[in-house]
């Protein structure tokens, strides 16, 4: 049995659900893991939402301020999923009080705030991850490998998409998502932040890009109440959409590849349909989020009417094996955020980063921040510009 490490959790919505039940599940699948996290602190500013998590969940504390986690000297790690415009200043305070954190994506709402968290973590020397859990499907392991080996040539081009409809109804609330002030730039940060670190995991950094957007529902009603996650109002007034339903944007690579990135909150019939095609000079390789453990593969030396086989995932492809004994069984969505824990919990145990961190946190926001500007003048930007 290893130490423990007391962890807390700011925001109790459905992404504080999946953090905290990871955080439950990460002993069972990697039993070697030398920390074992123990559940000390919940926050929530809504009402009754902490008490009820601690109730179910184990939390020794509920509070209303995560301020009150912040001087907690039992919490030596926070998971940080409270909304987008929380996350500098949440973030920020607890790397600063010492504390570990493992906060989600976008990391505020510019590449200024995602500064300014890497750079307080980097200052306080605690460790810090991000919650693009895409990477860590194992196919997406898989594929890099294939990539990285040259199995399917040097890579000409790849395209990413992210499409949901998770805002198209016409009666979604107006909540924080859709405001610039408090949601920041819409779908980017939401989807495109993670088609960005996709991009960047398996085929390197983004040289330069050129984007469009576009808000498709300009107006939704205001909630009369508390919400969470993506609810729907009615008869409320009726306020502006101010941030983007829709992004497309045409990337070149450092490595001379070019791409296509697309996402959308608003596709009617498209229920998380994730993932990314890369071609290469001799092959190409495939996936999709709802086939998640399924990769489409074409490799070999006939080039024209080359054929394409499936390639199911199994031990030995990234953390398959912690979670299924053989290939072909299936993984979801909260075994991503398991793996995202584990490397969480291993980084604080080595001090050595593990999985996705700030500095890819800093990285994909700062290619958004080229997105919002190349969308409003017309033309190609860098995202170091």
């Amino acid at each position: 049995m290893g130490s423990t490490l007391g962890v807390a959790v700011v925001g109790f919505g459905w992404m504080g659900r999946v953090h905290t039940q990871a955080y439950a599940r990460v002993p069972h699948h990697f039993p070697e893991l030398s920390l074992r996290p123990e559940l000390i602190a919940v926050a929530d500013e809504v009402p009754g939402r902490a008490e009820e998590a601690a109730a179910r969940y184990g939390f020794a504390t509920a509070a209303r301020d995560w301020r009150e986690i912040a001087a907690d000297p039992r919490v030596r790690a926070v998971s940080v999923a409270a909304p987008n415009f929380l996350h500098r200043e949440i973030g920020v305070a607890m790397a600063e009080a010492g504390k570990h954190l493992w906060i989600e994506k976008p990391v505020g709402l510019t590449a200024d705030d995602a500064r300014a968290v890497a750079g307080a973590v980097a200052k306080a020397g605690v460790q810090g991850t991000v919650g693009f859990n895409y990477r860590n499907a194992p196919a997406v392991a898989a594929a890099r490998e294939l990539i990285a080996s040259g199995e399917i040539g040097t890579v000409t081009h790849v395209r990413i998409r992210l499409f949901s409809d998770y805002a198209a109804h016409p009666d979604s609330a107006l909540t924080w998502r859709y405001e610039r002030e408090r949601g920041g730039s819409g779908v980017l940060g939401d989807l495109a932040s993670h088609g960005v670190d996709l991009a960047r995991f398996l085929l390197g950094e983004i040289a330069s890009l050129t984007a469009d957007t576009a808000v498709f529902v300009p107006e939704r009603a205001r909630p009369t109440g508390a919400t969470a996650g993506h609810t729907r109002s009615t008869g409320g007034e009726s306020g502006p959409v101010e941030n983007e339903d829709y992004v497309s944007c045409l990337l070149r690579f450092a490595s001379g590849a070019r791409g296509v990135l697309e996402a959308c909150r608003v596709s009617v019939g498209e229920q998380n349909n994730y993932g990314f095609e890369i071609h290469g000079t001799k092959g190409a390789v495939s996936w999709d989020f709802r086939r998640m453990g399924e990769l489409s593969v074409s490799r070999g030396t006939s080039f024209q009417d080359q054929p394409v086989s499936t390639l199911y995932v199994g031990p030995g492809h990234g953390e398959y094996a912690a979670f299924q004994p053989g290939s072909a069984n299936s993984m979801g969505y909260d075994d991503l955020k398991v793996v995202e824990a584990y490397n969480f919990l291993r980084s604080v145990a080595e001090g050595t980063p593990y999985g996705a961190t700030l500095d890819d946190a800093v990285h994909s926001a700062t290619a958004l921040d080229a997105m919002v500007r190349s969308a409003e003048h017309g033309t190609w930007m860098s995202p170091g510009d």
